[in-house]
């Protein structure tokens, strides 16, 4: 007998070049516009995060739940912690030992404090489907389709590769002491394991620094449309 069969594909090995790094937060409350506090405390004890290719994620609690629903007007709210809150940093893997040795720290965040616990390491994911909740949006007057064409070009570039399947989200407004950032949420869908990778390596646009262009795994196409206000899907072709 003879019984000749393809070769087993081996499994994705996720490389850890760049990682997230969770620490537990000891805090009650933080302003729910936090991004600009949130880099200017972190950038004072680490002063050379702004020339790496570090990215802060802000911290969430619920979008709803036990009758909390996320303010329109954001400015002047808080975002109450639970013991399961955490703030994660994405990094090089580098920078891997100064980043975790911010445990023990205690930031001020606009007045409140935020300390900062045991930390974990998390590598990146390959799940095809990845959610940024905050994408810059660049022209003033950009339309969702305009903004979602444009997003699409920049990514087919920089993966190297088609996105055929992209959904935008809720938009948002990040205030900063010199401007407001308007943003809005994507989904990009059907991705493979190594352009999942590394769309979560290089992200999109600018504003790593507020939270913007980062990527996290998510549920599925199902699920935004399920916890998206006003959200809509766009096949990008």
């Amino acid at each position: 007998m003879f019984w000749d069969e393809d070769e087993k594909q081996k499994a994705f090995q996720v490389p850890e070049d760049i990682v997230d790094v969770g620490f537990k937060v000891i805090s009650q409350s933080l302003p729910l516009e936090h991004a600009h506090e949130l880099y200017q405390a972190l950038q004072h004890l680490l002063p050379w995060i702004e020339h790496e290719k570090l990215g802060i994620h802000q911290i969430h609690g619920a979008e709803s739940g036990n009758g909390w629903m996320r303010p329109e007007d954001t400015e002047n709210e808080l975002l109450y912690l639970s013991r399961r809150a955490r703030m994660y940093i994405r990094t090089p893997a580098e920078r891997l030992a100064d980043v975790k040795a911010l445990t023990g720290q205690v930031l001020d965040i606009g007045g409140h404090q935020l300390e900062l616990g045991s930390a974990i390491v998390k590598p990146l994911s390959a799940q095809s489907e990845q959610f940024s909740r905050y994408v810059i949006v660049e022209e003033g007057e950009e339309s969702e389709a305009d903004f979602l064409k444009r997003v699409v070009a920049e990514l087919n570039e920089s993966l190297a590769t088609k996105i055929r399947k992209i959904m935008c989200g809720k938009p948002h407004t990040i205030r900063l002491p010199e401007e407001h950032i308007r943003t809005r949420s994507i989904m990009v869908a059907d991705l493979d394991p190594k352009v999942a990778v590394k769309l979560q390596q290089q992200g999109v646009g600018r504003g790593r620094e507020y939270g913007c262009g980062l990527f996290l795994p998510h549920k599925g196409i199902k699920a935004v449309g399920e916890t998206e206000d006003k959200t809509h899907f766009t096949g990008a072709r």
